[in-house]
């Protein structure tokens, strides 16, 4: 199998890197640093990256059109103008709890936002909404940290979990509205180093989940058996993301949020954001519908 390439695809380390993607219309790759509440964009072809002070904290976007982007902050979803940079309530999701925050999101093929919450200090304080044209339901509750929020190249499969528990789950799910059939089953317990956080799944149904702690991507097969582990150069990658369709080169964030100096120190590189370079099939978020 053929060895990955690793280098680094911006080089300004984040507190809490999450929510990374790509939006075929514009070439353009996101990520962002939850507890600074930026955002940063930066063109596949390079150049520099542009950073943009949301003014609260945020973990996810989801692409509407080559002008308008959908962002999952700490009091819901804002329509931001790429343009102007201005945003506008589109959707409170839990605007009156100040001790939550957004985290883990994905768009499902059929164009919902799967959005998670959780608690900044307290467990079990996290949901998972679903959003599609102007209605929002909550669809799992009582999680601690959700994360791996992914679905099935033909939707009728979506992924989760909480971090907490170190599980990911699978649930069957109607590929025309991206609601969930049923209750979800296990697909994978980890209980080596390190925690399940993002996930993605490519183009074949294969999950690619970023290990906090463990320093690699692993990748499941839609039974969740492991197929391989990639190692990336830090403890904590957080989430990846896929930057191709004719190949599965992915961007990964990573974090140093809560190291120790000391911990800091070992791993200088913490918070960068890696381009991994790897053959394969993968996958883009569609645009959500409003």
């Amino acid at each position: 199998m053929q060895q990955p390439k690793i280098s680094l695809f911006h080089d300004e380390p984040v507190q809490l890197g999450e929510g990374p993607g790509y939006d075929p219309l514009t070439k353009t790759a996101w990520w962002f640093d939850i507890v600074t509440g930026r955002l940063f964009e930066k063109p596949l072809a390079g150049g520099t990256a542009k950073v943009h002070a949301l003014g609260q904290m945020a973990s996810a976007l989801a692409v509407i059109d080559e002008k308008r982007q959908l962002i999952a902050t700490e009091t819901g979803l804002f329509i931001r103008d790429r343009q102007t940079g201005h945003t506008t309530m589109h959707q409170p999701i839990e605007a009156d709890n100040p001790a939550t925050r957004s985290n883990d999101a994905r768009v499902h093929p059929a164009g919902a936002f799967w959005v998670s919450t959780m608690g900044k200090t307290q467990k079990g304080a996290g949901s998972i909404y679903w959003y599609r044209q102007g209605k929002l339901r909550k669809l799992f509750s009582d999680i601690s940290i959700p994360n791996s929020i992914c679905f099935s190249p033909d939707g009728r499969i979506s992924y989760f979990a909480d971090t907490g528990k170190n599980i990911i789950w699978r649930v069957d799910t109607d590929p025309k509205t991206g609601l969930p059939i049923g209750e979800p089953v296990l697909f994978y317990q980890h209980k080596e180093k390190g925690g399940v956080d993002g996930s993605v799944v490519d183009a074949e149904g294969s999950l690619w989940n970023a290990c906090w702690g463990g320093s690699c991507i692993n990748v499941f097969s839609p039974a969740g058996k492991r197929l391989r582990s990639i190692e990336i150069p830090v403890c904590q990658p957080s989430c990846p993301a896929f930057i191709s369709e004719d190949s599965a080169n992915l961007i990964v964030t990573t974090a140093y949020h809560e190291m120790s100096d000391a911990m800091h120190q070992s791993d200088p590189d913490a918070g960068k954001t890696y381009l991994v370079e790897v053959a394969g099939k993968g996958r883009f978020d569609p645009p959500v519908r409003l």
